[in-house]
This record gives structure tokens, C-alpha cells and sequence, in this order.
């Protein structure tokens, strides 16, 4: 007769294993003998070590049991479901590890091919990371809010970096982040960007396409840019009104 410790020795399981299958009544709790302690036959130990085989070959826990007492047929059958449903679980992993592997470009999960393939484009004319990744979230809020404009915003902004004087105002405002907001080239910036606008007739916003997707609280010179083009489109648009 086996104690608990050499059952759970012999099936190559730990003690407390050998209490939770006892728990949800996958393996019979043998009563005490007159010294106070459960004692195990070979059955037990015999079924233990299927259990263990069962459960480490993926079988759920709630169905081993079922299992112990099939006939063959049954048995057979119940294995290829299981089988079955591993597989399932397989190919979802293998789904889970491509997407986890995707991560590391992690526009890639949420843009279309043609917008991973503009922001590829912008690293690759230097502009910095913390730009590309302002003008992804800025495609991804675009995706969301207004889907069906996305075809003619990609062709705008693939114009937009074929264009060299927009390329230039690009890596100029990219390269203001840290500059003081009262610095002078911010000023001459500013003057730039308004011109191109007025050029282009891109008045919606004071801002334009160039730096739709500067956000407020990332750059105090950034931040001043966009209320001085603000200020000077509304300036615009009052004048017209009144002639």
C-alpha cells in the first residue's frame, strides 16, 4: 500500500495534483486506515499514471474520466474530436503568434498596405519617428471617422512628398520641435507655411495637410504654428466676407 507521497511519486505528479484530482473526482479519495492516514493500491496508482498520460497529452481534465471508462470505439472516437480541437487550438495560436509578430511595424495591424507603405516612404526621407508616428495615429483617426476619404488622402499625401518645396516645409517643421516657440525660424516658418497655403488655396483650417497631425500638446513651437495659421486664415476669411 502507497501513501499519498509515493503515489504522487510513482505517477510522477505532485501531492497537491493528487488532491485537486480528488477534489473534482477524477481520482477516488480511499478512506483512512486506524493510523489516520490514506492508503493507495496499485488501481490507484495505475489510474493516476492514466490520468497524468491523458491530461499531459492535452486532454481536458472534464473529459478524462469519460475516457477511463470508454470502450475502444468510443475511445478512438473521443481522441480524433480532441485531436480535433488541438488543431483548432494550433492554427488560432499560429494566428495569434502572426499578428504578435506584426507588432513590430504596429501600423500595420490597423492601416492599409498604402498608408504603412507612405510612412515607410517618410522614414526613409528622414523624417524623424516622432513624426511618423503623429501621422500614423492621425491616418488612424482618418480611417475611423471617414473611411471613404481615405483613396483620395493617400494620393494627396503621395503628391505631397513627390513635391520638393513641400518636402522642404515637411523636414522644417519636423526639425522645429524643440525650438522656442519666440525662436525667429518659427517665425519665418510660420510665414512659409501660410504662403503655401494661400498658394494652394488651402484655407479649411489655418493649418493645411502639412501639419494636420501636429498635436497640441507635443511641441510648444509645433503649438504656436498652428494657432498663428489659425489666426491668419481666420483673418483671411473675415476679409473676404467683408469685401
Amino acid at each position: 500500500m502507497l501513501t499519498i507521497s509515493q503515489l504522487a511519486t510513482t505517477a510522477g505528479v505532485t501531492v497537491r495534483t493528487v488532491r485537486h484530482y480528488h477534489h473534482i473526482g477524477l481520482l477516488p479519495e480511499p478512506e483512512r486506515d486506524a493510523s489516520g492516514y490514506r492508503r493507495y493500491g496499485a488501481q490507484a496508482a495505475v489510474d493516476l499514471i492514466r490520468i497524468r498520460t491523458l491530461a499531459d497529452a492535452g486532454v481536458p481534465l472534464a473529459r478524462i474520466d469519460a475516457l477511463l471508462h470508454a470502450q475502444p470505439v468510443e475511445f478512438a472516437a473521443a481522441v480524433t474530436d480532441i485531436d480535433a480541437a488541438l488543431q483548432r487550438k494550433i492554427d488560432q495560436l499560429a494566428e495569434c503568434r502572426r499578428r504578435i509578430g506584426e507588432l513590430a511595424g504596429g501600423e500595420r495591424l490597423v492601416l492599409p498596405p498604402e498608408v504603412v507603405a507612405i510612412l515607410d516612404r517618410m522614414r526613409g526621407l528622414g523624417i524623424s519617428e516622432l513624426r511618423v508616428r503623429l501621422e500614423r495615429d492621425a491616418w488612424i483617426l482618418m480611417q475611423a471617422l471617414d473611411p471613404h476619404a481615405m483613396p483620395q488622402r493617400i494620393r494627396a499625401k503621395n503628391a505631397g512628398l513627390d513635391d520638393p518645396e513641400t518636402m522642404r516645409l515637411y523636414l522644417a517643421c519636423d526639425q522645429s520641435v524643440d525650438w522656442d516657440p519666440h525662436d525667429p525660424r518659427v517665425d519665418r516658418l510660420i510665414d512659409d507655411l501660410d504662403a503655401w497655403e494661400v498658394q494652394r488655396e488651402r484655407d479649411s483650417n489655418g493649418a493645411g495637410e502639412l501639419v494636420s497631425s501636429l498635436l497640441s500638446g507635443t511641441s510648444p513651437a509645433w503649438q504656436r504654428i498652428l494657432d498663428a495659421l489659425a489666426h491668419r486664415a481666420e483673418q483671411r476669411r473675415t476679409a473676404r466676407h467683408d469685401s
